[in-house]
């Protein structure tokens, strides 16, 4: 029943807006300002047939994942160093309130300096996502329950079972709020350092190919795919993450 209710609501919203902008274009009038959805839509299928587009696609995805994964794992592992260690705190911590502190478009800039085109999109997403994820498994970290941690000394909790009991089960809100918000800022990010970088096989050169030759439909087909791949893979990886979470969870309490 609440399923339906949502499912329902979903579809109301989606009908709200789609309604608005198929307004807002017949006001406008030219599909060079701003094309309506059933014109996006019908480009986006003639996109959706073509291998080069799933090539593009694939190659965009795999840049976001990399970026994702290696800022995950790096910022897992600071956040778990410097609330252990004070020294790694004090050096770090500026450098990382700066990263996060800093615009998108300047270190994509700077970057570029250094880096080639085609890696350049996955160490932009890696540096966007890492701070994210070391500011909140740090605040994960620091919320763990005190007399929890009083009690598994007591009773001489091993590291992983302590690991297992308590710090997993008390950070992984804060980690699920850190992938999401940094699933957000990858896509943005990623085809923003593509769109500035202009590699080969990418989303963001197809952006900016439009928007140069001002082909509007296909700068609205592009922007749908780069939203529908940011909500799904947000979707699949928390789902993930989830399962693993509830796995993790069961084998503790055996």
């Amino acid at each position: 029943m609440k399923l339906g209710k949502r499912l329902g609501r979903a579809i109301l919203v989606l009908a709200f807006w789609l309604g608005l902008w198929m307004m807002l274009a017949r006001l406008v009038d030219t599909a060079l300002l701003l094309p309506g959805p059933w014109a996006v839509a019908k480009r986006l299928a003639e996109l959706a047939v073509t291998l080069g587009f799933w090539r593009t696609t694939a190659v965009s995805l795999l840049r976001v994942l990399l970026g994702v994964a290696l800022g995950v794992i790096t910022g897992v592992l600071l956040a778990a160093l410097m609330s252990r260690f004070r020294l790694l705190r004090a050096l770090f911590s500026p450098l990382l309130t700066i990263v996060r502190a800093t615009p998108v478009a300047s270190v994509i800039l700077l970057a570029l300096i250094w880096l080639g085109r085609d890696f350049l999109p996955c160490f932009i997403v890696w540096l966007m996502v890492l701070p994210v994820v070391w500011a909140n498994v740090s605040a994960g970290i620091e919320a763990v329950d005190k007399s929890l941690l009083e009690v598994a000394r007591l009773y001489r909790f091993s590291w992983g079972r302590k690991l297992r009991r308590i710090y997993v089960p008390s950070v992984m809100p804060y980690f699920l709020s850190a992938l999401r918000t940094g699933m957000g800022l990858a896509w943005k990010a990623g085809v923003a350092a593509e769109v500035l970088t202009v590699p080969v096989k990418s989303i963001g050169r197809y952006l900016y190919e439009s928007k140069l030759y001002l082909e509007t439909t296909d700068l609205f087909a592009w922007t749908v795919v780069v939203v529908l791949c940011s909500l799904g893979l947000e979707k699949l990886m928390l789902a993930a993450i989830g399962r693993l979470d509830k796995r993790w969870n069961r084998g503790g309490q055996a």
